[in-house]
């Protein structure tokens, strides 16, 4: 029926026409019945249930056609069909059309209604009118209720379809926002591995001659820092805007801490009032720039939005490991002794807001992954892993094949 509204029109139309040609067929055994011959009465029978086919389409029009065609079909008493049929032209004229033009058409179906009791006296007016004004007050009324359903199920569906687009733009402009800073930060790093090849480069030239080994070492310099640049730019590639013009979008280029500053980071996040507990597990001194400038921003962010969300009462650790291959980053809190129901670990799926967009395009864009969500027995948990791939040696032999 929803699907196929004018199928279902249809059903109603040729249920409404057979009970007429039943009413018909009857009337032809009855010796005292007065119906008109079948050439007219099947004709006008088909005409006043017509309309009931057309009339989502065409409210109006098909309410204006049964009106006639069933004051035609009134005046011959042909059955009942005309009654049926004004009504369901009223509900689907208020349901389906605007409010003035259907107050306008149970108007004249009023004043039909009225002439033709007036112009048919029966001793029993009295209760055919007021049975034709509750007909009509019902049918008005349940197109009231059934036209007012449906524009708040399109308002709904509206709105909804205007946050999804909203939630979807604003996960797209963060993740873009996200990308460009990471990129930016990344072009600090190869940059300060140029200018220490420059420099290198400068001193050897004015050693080659006077000390040979300066020049050596200066040049075994050169090669591993250039090698370590090579990996970063690997990842600056896949993250880069695709503008040609080089612009930072004004930020400013400044060095960019590491995993050596954690100890600062907790420092400075106790002095905001937020106890944090930081182990560390492994040398991180020797990690590649882009990798140790990662587990800096996911810790900060971290410690962020536990201060944000669950206070300054908060009790936080923060437990970074290095292993061969690997670095973990563990990031949890109780959240401030508020207590929420068990969980499964990696239970909860977490879209989250634009900080925990930009953990995950950090981790992606350093081939790790990370997980947030809640922690089992309450507080909030960050787990990341990032590899330590040794891209300087796949990088260098894909240079020279």
């Amino acid at each position: 029926m929803r699907a196929h509204p004018v199928v279902g029109d249809s059903l109603i139309a040729v249920h409404l026409l057979l009970m007429d040609l039943t009413i018909l067929v009857a009337a032809r055994f009855d010796p005292t019945g007065a119906m008109p011959p079948w050439y007219v009465a099947v004709p006008v029978d088909i005409a006043v249930v017509l309309p009931v086919v057309f009339r989502r389409k065409h409210p109006l029009w098909a309410g204006y056609a049964a009106l006639l065609t069933g004051a035609v079909h009134a005046a011959l008493e042909l059955g009942f069909a005309s009654v049926f049929t004004s009504g369901i032209a009223v509900y689907s004229v208020v349901v389906y059309a605007r409010r003035r033009p259907a107050a306008l058409f149970v108007t004249v179906v009023l004043v039909v209604s009225a002439v033709h009791l007036l112009l048919q006296f029966r001793e029993d007016w009295l209760a055919l009118a007021i049975s034709t004004v509750l007909l009509i007050a019902f049918c008005w009324l349940l197109g009231e209720f059934v036209g007012a359903r449906r524009a708040y199920q399109a308002e709904v569906e509206a709105r909804l379809h205007l946050l999804e687009t909203e939630r979807d733009q604003a996960t797209r402009i963060a993740v873009a926002e996200e990308r460009g800073r990471i990129a930016r930060e990344l072009h600090d790093v190869v940059a300060h591995a140029v200018s220490v090849i420059v420099v290198q480069a400068d001193g050897a030239s004015y050693t080659l001659r006077s000390d040979p080994d300066v020049a050596e070492r200066a040049v075994r310099t050169i090669s591993a820092t250039g090698r370590a640049a090579l990996a970063e730019l690997r990842r600056l590639l896949e993250v880069l805007r695709d503008d040609g013009s080089g612009d930072s979008g004004g930020q400013p280029r400044v060095p960019q801490p590491g995993a050596d500053a954690l100890a600062e980071l907790a420092d400075r996040v106790r002095a905001a009032g937020l106890p944090v507990r930081l182990d560390v597990d492994g040398d991180l001194g020797d990690l590649p720039a882009g990798v140790s400038l990662g587990i800096y921003r996911i810790v900060q962010e971290s410690l962020t939005n536990t201060l944000k969300h669950a206070g300054r009462d908060a009790a936080t650790t923060v437990r970074v490991c290095r292993r061969d291959d690997v670095v973990e980053v563990d990031v949890s809190d109780d959240g401030a002794g508020r207590a929420r129901a068990l969980v499964p670990e990696g239970a909860t799926a977490v879209p989250g807001g634009n900080g925990l967009i930009g953990m995950r395009e950090r981790a992606n864009v350093l081939g790790g992954t990370l997980d947030v969500g809640p922690a089992p027995g309450g507080g909030w948990r960050v787990r990341a892993s990032l590899p330590l791939v040794k891209e300087t040696e796949s990088w260098h032999r894909t240079a020279t094949d």
